[in-house]
């Protein structure tokens, strides 16, 4: 038997978020000026996996202040829209989208819950729905989530998904070679550490979070069930971070466990296909 969905869950998590906007952009960890630039934040799996979007309109679910969204712009995307549940967040997306020069014809934001985005979002449907890693841990129901994505999804066109894998939210956090946490737990995990992963030291007063552990075979079942077509589940041996002790930073910028221990998923990445629509005869 589940325990009940904390009934501030959405609240505190957007409290928490809102503020946290304003640490991320004076921060080194986003480090906007290195954006403003031209680098692309996007990871090179994904920029392989969902291929060229040359033309293609893209919808990026909880976009957060939006760099991932630009960056699909900056790569040839007819309209990028981003969504986030952060007003400040969608505020910040919307400024720098204005610095680089971006309209709200080549990219526009929308501030709503991710629930909602088939109602908030400004166009019925797009070539692409992408949602970035650190994304669906935030959702109490990935069967909904599911289905909204997949509603957004044009014919022909897809759904993807890089996430950090679940599997790492069941190992210890020191050195991440001991199962001590139950991969299966429904339960939401509330937190109420202060900082931030962009600023460990960063002075906060939202410290709440509620948060959510989903196994890789729910999100899949959720995505098929939904409707969509599953293209691939790839699972990839590197982290965007040191979240284990003995995990080593290599030159490609991932963070890899050291030669000659088993590896284990640290990441995957997920491609789903809505079917083109067929013409009576």
């Amino acid at each position: 038997m589940y325990s009940p969905i904390p009934r501030d869950w959405r609240e505190a998590n957007r409290a928490r978020w809102d503020e946290r906007v304003p640490i991320h952009l004076a921060g080194h960890f986003y480090d906007l000026d290195a954006f403003r630039a031209g680098r692309d934040s996007l990871r090179d799996f994904e920029t392989a996996e969902v291929g060229d979007v040359t033309g293609r309109s893209l919808l990026h679910l909880q976009c957060h202040i939006g760099l991932d969204t630009l960056s699909w712009a900056r790569r040839g995307a007819s309209h990028v829209v981003g969504l986030d549940f952060s007003e400040p967040a969608v505020d910040a997306a919307r400024a720098l989208a204005a610095e680089l020069g971006l309209g709200p014809d080549r990219a526009a934001f929308v501030a709503a819950d991710v629930y909602d985005a088939v109602e908030a979002v400004p166009d019925l449907s797009y070539d692409v729905v992408y949602t970035g890693v650190g994304a669906l841990n935030w959702l109490p129901d990935v069967v909904r989530w599911a289905e909204t994505a997949a509603a957004l999804v044009a014919p022909g066109g897809f759904l993807y998904l890089a996430e950090f894998h679940p599997l790492t939210d069941s190992l210890d956090d020191a050195t991440g070679s001991r199962v001590t946490h139950d991969y299966f737990a429904r339960d939401a995990w509330v937190d109420e550490t202060p900082g931030n992963y962009a600023d460990l030291d960063a002075q906060t007063v939202h410290n709440r979070s509620v948060e959510w552990q989903h196994p890789v075979g729910e999100v899949v079942s959720a995505v098929a069930a939904a409707g969509l077509r599953i293209e691939f589940l790839h699972e990839h041996d590197v982290a965007l971070f040191p979240r284990f002790g003995p995990l080593v930073r290599h030159e490609d910028g991932y963070f890899r466990f050291p030669a000659g221990r088993p590896r284990i998923p640290l990441m995957y990445s997920l491609k789903a296909t809505k079917p083109r629509q067929r013409t009576a005869v």
